[in-house]
């Protein structure tokens, strides 16, 4: 591999550098380090004088490398960067050392600042005879969104990007969206109801043509980079055709694993039908025969373990458990 010339340039940044790093010692010190033809310094790089002496120098000197320490990549690297490319430098062989949110600002000794920035510029030369030049290329972006949770926020941002007409694939690992959200009463701080608010938008996400819900579903894999990611979704099987679903309830009535919920339960009439959050271990319902629950042959009835109440032969009922009522 040739010998780098690298360029290496210290802004004074008016006096927000200059007056607490002693510029002078730096400069020199870059001068000493390996693969550096030339150091200077300047009151304000960014400036058009700055920038042409940096050009100046690419042109007249044949540098390779170029490394400004001065304040935050985030204001300035473009512009050096495409300083560089005017001057006929490949943008990426440019190095940043941030020497005033890193070290002028933020230290109070200005020897101790000194030495951290000599540290800084060290360590940007360095990487500066690494770089290697690159191309940008332009590549196609598959417009569409993923969204993993369809809680209220998860809803409302799928709602956001389908009404802008891009396509959006709604994950989520529950049977239903609606998230926390669907077990509130009201809202804070209106006191509104959360089931007027969320309603509608659960509606809304189920029919919007450019929403594509995959309930029952979670991540597992994640590939590829902005704008062409690949994602691997696994969807548990529901045994349930969605597209003649009525919401009738009558899988759950016939389901031989249906469990008894400790926190809130779906009722169709006096018969639990299903839960909204999780079920207390060990209190699966044993389906009786010619009878649905722990009843007696011939009656629907479900009794919690140390709960009070149990079906009577030939009748129905439910028992809540004495730590966690079964609430409706």
């Amino acid at each position: 591999m040739a010998a780098t010339k690298i360029g290496v340039y210290i802004c004074h940044c008016g006096t927000n550098i200059s007056g607490k790093v002693e510029v002078h010692d730096v400069v020199h010190f870059a001068s000493s380090l390996p693969g550096v033809a030339i150091a200077r310094e300047y009151k304000f790089m960014c400036s058009d004088p700055g920038q042409g002496l940096i050009q100046q120098d690419i042109k007249d000197l044949g540098l390779d490398r170029v490394v400004v320490a001065s304040c935050s990549p985030l204001m300035h690297e473009p512009t050096f960067r495409s300083t560089c490319e005017a001057a006929g430098l490949n943008r990426y062989l440019f190095q940043m050392a941030n020497i005033r949110e890193h070290c002028s600002w933020v230290t109070i000794d200005p020897q101790a600042a000194t030495h951290k920035a000599k540290a800084l510029v060290s360590a940007a030369v360095a990487k500066a005879s690494l770089l290697e030049p690159l191309e940008r290329k332009t590549v196609g972006v598959t417009q569409a969104a993923l969204i993993v949770g369809g809680g209220i926020a998860g809803i409302q941002a799928a709602i956001d990007i389908a009404d802008s007409g891009r396509q959006v694939y709604l994950v989520e690992r529950d049977p239903s969206v609606g998230g926390h959200m669907a077990k509130f009463d009201k809202t804070f701080p209106t006191l509104d109801c959360a089931a007027c608010i969320l309603t509608p938008k659960m509606v809304q996400v189920g029919k919007h043509p450019k929403i594509k819900l995959m309930s029952s579903s979670e991540v597992e894999e994640v590939t590829g980079f902005v704008g062409n990611f690949k994602v691997k979704v696994r969807r548990r099987a529901t045994y349930v055709d969605e597209s003649k679903c009525t919401g009738c309830g009558l899988c759950w009535e016939s389901c031989p694993c249906r469990q008894i919920p400790y926190t809130r339960v779906i009722r169709k009439g006096k018969l639990i039908i299903g839960a909204a959050t999780g079920t207390r271990p060990g209190a699966a319902v044993a389906r009786a025969p010619g009878g649905n629950g722990a009843a007696a042959p011939g009656g629907n009835g479900a009794a919690a373990p140390g709960g009070n109440g149990a079906a009577a032969p030939g009748g129905n009922g439910a028992a809540a458990s004495k730590s966690g009522p079964l609430l409706s």
